[in-house]
């Protein structure tokens, strides 16, 4: 055993505890990022706006201060951007996490010398935490890649501007430094086709043991491997067993990795964003992944059917229960108030709170009134498929409302590896698990509304085409499970 492992080790314990007195007090825990957070930005120019000074409770807060999106929130955000200090948090922020909006054009998110920590914090304490579980931990002797944005940050007013995956890579602790992949001046390679032949160049004669990044981008990684050694990843890298992702559900992608990997690795899920660092996978064992409650976020949760009513209730962690579907809203260290991010989680466990993201609040098909959501058209695919052969790369769902002859129907777009050998019974069996799963839309096929589900097939790197095509090729990009209208799949029609 290495100095660095046995340390490891040693450190994980004392994480463990650090997290189980906060994990196992969630309502005082949150009471105080809460109260931290209000008395902080008081005399900010939002404080003085939304009466910061007579907040002394999260009913207050729910009066006074309503949940915005970004676009809502864009007016503090540009002030803040152009250079203006204590707009939304004290000082100015120490970077602008840079994304990509779909109405907005390009979004600025502030990290602060605040918020900046738990970022790096949170990804090292997922790490630890398996350490700690499992007693696994010579992984850290070994090469470590992390397919991220590049580093190479702009200045503007004074302020640096990168993605956020790309700011984290300056944070990279030194004892990691001699094993992290790939070299510099390839992570700062622009061009995402370029950047992953580069790495694959770099890593391929490497003893990599961890690999991290969003699967399917890694599976681009994984595929390039493969072909170039003409063996699976596992045999490539013989000391590969920890695969660390985030961004999106891994299951559908599970068996496609196993193969192109000939073996199972270990997987830890995180939960970042640019907004913040949310939860962690914290066990091996359990499903699901611990909300940081202790990570200068306050949340509240909004349950997704209630969401678009006029006054929708505001529930704090407290009030949450098992197996609803809520909007995530935040208020942070970085300035974000009430803010929603968009994504929908479920709590999987309250003793301690665990969480699976289960889609975009924009990203369903109600069509017909059925509300899918991702969570449901994931977990139908995965149930499908398990015990076959059949491997899918991506896919992407979409209604459609007005076919040539019949009824309408769900459209699913699918990229396969391994082609199931009966389409039409493959698509039989995506939708018995969904009709089991969404009583509505169980009801509408009952009732003839809509027909049994209908698979395309993507020819193979399709999903690549599109997303470069629109310019999301690579980096935290993610192309979304499905949509209530056909704008994603009338263009990938086209290509």
């Amino acid at each position: 055993m290495s100095f660095k492992t046995f340390a490891a080790k040693i450190f994980a314990k004392q994480v463990y505890k650090k997290t189980q007195k906060w994990s196992k007090n969630p309502v005082e825990t949150q009471k105080k990022v809460f109260q931290d957070l209000i008395a902080f930005a008081k005399e900010t120019q939002f404080g003085k706006d939304h009466n910061f000074e007579n907040i002394s409770s999260t009913e207050d807060f729910a009066k006074q201060v309503p949940i915005r999106d970004y676009e809502e929130l864009k007016p503090y955000i540009e002030r803040m951007v152009n250079g203006e200090a204590n707009i939304l948090w004290k000082g100015k922020p120490i970077y602008l996490a840079k994304t990509s909006g779909t109405t907005s054009g390009a979004k600025y998110i502030p990290l602060t010398k605040e918020s900046m920590p738990f970022h790096i914090q949170a990804a090292r304490n997922a790490i630890l935490s398996y350490i700690h579980e499992t007693g696994k931990a010579d992984f850290l002797d070994g090469k470590m890649i992390f397919l991220q944005g590049s580093p190479i940050l702009e200045d503007k007013n004074g302020i640096k501007l990168g993605r956020l995956s790309g700011i984290v890579a300056h944070f990279v602790p030194k004892y990691l430094q001699k094993n992290r992949m790939p070299s510099w001046e390839t992570n700062c390679i622009e061009d995402w086709e370029t950047k992953v032949n580069a790495i694959v160049n770099e890593t391929i004669n490497e003893d990599m043991s961890v690999i991290s990044g969003i699967p399917s981008w890694v599976q681009m990684y994984f595929e390039k491997v493969k072909e170039k050694a003409n063996k699976p990843v596992g045999e490539i890298f013989k000391n590969f067993n920890l695969f660390i992702y985030g961004g999106v559900n891994y299951e559908p992608y599970r068996a496609k990795f196993e193969k192109l990997m000939g073996r199972k690795v270990d997987s830890i899920e995180l939960f970042p964003a640019s907004e913040g660092f949310f939860a962690y996978q914290d066990s091996q064992k359990e499903k699901g992944m611990l909300l940081l409650l202790n990570s200068g976020i306050f949340y509240e949760f909004i349950k997704a059917s209630e969401f678009y009513s006029e006054n929708p209730k505001r529930y704090t962690i407290g009030e949450v229960a098992l197996g609803i579907n809520y909007v995530l809203i935040i208020s942070t260290n970085a300035g974000l108030w009430a803010y929603n991010i968009g994504d929908t989680i479920q709590f999987t466990s309250l003793k301690p709170y665990r969480i699976i993201v289960s889609g975009r609040i924009k990203h369903f098909i109600s069509a017909f009134g059925e509300h899918v959501i991702a969570k449901e058209v994931e977990s139908a695919l995965q149930e499908a498929i398990q015990g076959t052969t059949i491997s899918v790369n991506e896919f992407t769902v979409a209604p459609q409302i007005t076919p040539e002859k019949g009824l309408p129907y769900h459209e699913w777009f699918i990229e396969f590896s391994e082609e199931p050998e009966n389409l039409e019974e493959f698509a039989l069996k995506i939708d018995y698990a969904m009709r089991k799963q969404n009583i509505y839309y169980d009801d509408l096929i009952v009732g003839k509304v809509l027909r049994t589900l209908v698979i395309s097939k993507v020819e193979k790197n399709g999903f690549q085409d599109y997303m470069k095509s629109i310019g999301k090729l690579g980096g935290q990009n993610k192309l979304p499970r499905l949509s209530d209208n056909r704008n994603i799949v009338d263009k990938l029609e086209r290509i």
